[in-house]
């Protein structure tokens, strides 16, 4: 994959504008502000292509990014307490709009903040993507501003805070030093030649 290659397609505010599923699709899921639009400006190595805002909540949309024949999503963060109850309801009915539609999900990178126990709604998604069976890979966000020791004893602990935790794959990861890139290319590239192996047969 050439991730120069990357275009903004579009910006969706409710599930009902959200077009077909005509290509795979990798989402990015999180809490607000935990640096999904900086991790894939980082993937991407771009500075701009994700809007990054010090506000958090900012992300108010479903966002589509296309490049060699895959789509990755950017979902709106949740869990931010200082929006409206109808806001936040509109960003509910997004995130669990797109689950529910017939979409050619193939992966959720489901960002969690690494220096803090996963939040209940952390454990809400994580829960929902098991119990819905959708193939997920944890991203621990700002490994950077934790040493090596603290960084291991997050790892240590999120193995009893997150469900299933044994059988979850988690890659720290920086935006800000690039640390885990290369590990998330490596799982979008084994997606890639399944897809193209399924589109051969």
């Amino acid at each position: 994959m050439n991730y120069h290659n990357v275009k903004f397609e579009a910006s969706y505010g409710t599930s009902e504008q959200l077009p077909a599923s005509d290509l795979p699709e990798i989402a990015f899921a999180g809490r607000s502000n935990v640096g999904k639009s900086s991790m894939i400006n980082k993937l991407f190595n771009r500075k701009q292509l994700a809007r990054v805002s010090c506000v958090p909540g900012k992300t108010a949309t479903i966002n589509f990014f296309h490049v060699d024949g895959i789509r990755f999503v950017d979902l709106p963060g949740y869990g931010y307490a200082k929006v409206s109850k109808g806001e936040k309801r509109r960003w509910a009915e997004l995130i669990e709009g797109y689950f529910a539609q017939d979409r050619n999900l193939q992966l959720v990178f489901q960002l969690i903040d690494m220096r803090h126990p996963p939040t209940v709604d952390d454990l809400m998604m994580v829960n929902f993507l098991i119990d819905h069976e959708f193939p997920f890979v944890v991203i621990l966000t700002k490994r950077d501003k934790l040493s090596l020791k603290q960084q291991q004893e997050r790892l240590d602990a999120l193995r009893s805070e997150l469900p299933c935790a044994d059988q979850i794959t988690m890659i720290p990861f920086s935006s800000e030093k690039g640390d885990g890139v290369d590990a998330v290319k490596e799982i979008i590239a084994e997606i890639e030649a399944e897809c193209a192996a399924d589109a051969a047969e």
